[in-house]
């Protein structure tokens, strides 16, 4: 082994390691040695299962996704592969950078997000689109009661919000600002699952998607008091292009839409649909 690794330093011009005691540490070229080494191997992989000729010889299946982002979301994507004996599901979570770095080292399949990067021509990254799902006010039924209207809510009840640097956020501050309201926020937020605590704990209403309180709406432990006119959030599956494609992934991307869907009634009444 010590020959094979003197033998590939030779050959790449840059230590691998260095020693530190008896012990041996990655230099930074070692660590990008190390990283086209897996993605070499993940690209392998894809071979050997798409040359065998079987639809099921990828037997798993590699999503990272923003550790923001809804988990109801991410449990729907994965739904048709969720519990299949056959299928091995790996879901990693994480900052953006991160996911990005892994995806582009072949490491994950998808990545899921709610804001695309910016493309250019250096990009590698193909954006599916796969929901968009409607911004609503989210609170308790008792802090709700039976008032309606948005301009009313917001005058009367505090509000927890996304952080600054969300689409949500950004179409929420126009709105309220088009509307003549200065709501009082009592908390910025930037995990969706946490402002859904948040809100059942019944500190406020909270301006959030609706599918990331499904339980609890269903359950009627949250209510959804309005829908906010104009403001969405959109789900995208993140890829790169690949010579040989994970087979178990098509079918997730094709069918993300009509599972991800949470309903589309009308703002202000009614029950979900599914």
């Amino acid at each position: 082994l010590s020959v094979q690794i003197r033998a590939l330093e030779a050959r790449l011009g840059q230590a691998l390691f260095e020693r530190e005691g008896r012990r041996l540490r990655l230099t930074e070229a070692g660590r990008i040695a190390l990283d086209a080494a897996d993605a070499i191997q993940a690209a392998g992989e894809d071979l050997a299962a798409t040359l065998a000729g079987r639809e099921d010889a990828q037997a798993t299946v590699r999503v990272g996704a923003l550790a923001t982002l809804s988990r109801n979301f991410q449990l729907d994507f994965l739904r048709p592969v969720l519990g299949r004996a056959d299928v091995d599901v790996i879901l990693r979570s994480g900052g953006a950078s991160e996911l990005l770095q892994a995806l582009e080292a072949l490491a994950l399949d998808a990545v899921l997000v709610n804001h695309p990067p910016v493309r250019d021509a250096t990009t590698p990254f193909i954006a599916h689109r796969l929901a968009e799902q409607r911004v609503s006010l989210v609170g308790t039924r008792a802090r709700i009661g039976r008032r309606k209207g948005i301009a009313a809510l917001l005058d009367r009840h505090p509000v927890i919000v996304p952080t600054a640097a969300s689409g949500i956020r950004l179409g929420f501050d126009a709105l309220v600002d088009r509307l003549g309201i200065r709501p009082r926020i009592v908390a910025e937020v930037d995990d969706m699952a946490m402002m859904r605590v948040i809100a059942r704990a019944d500190v406020g209403l909270a301006v959030l998607p609706p599918i990331v309180a499904k339980d609890e709406i269903e359950s009627g432990q949250l209510v959804e008091a309005d829908r906010l006119p104009g403001i969405v959030e959109t789900f995208y599956a993140l890829t790169v292009r690949r010579r040989f494609p994970n087979p178990l992934l098509r079918p997730l991307l094709r069918g993300a839409g009509a599972r991800i869907e949470y309903g589309d009634r009308s703002a202000g009444g009614g029950a979900p649909a599914r």
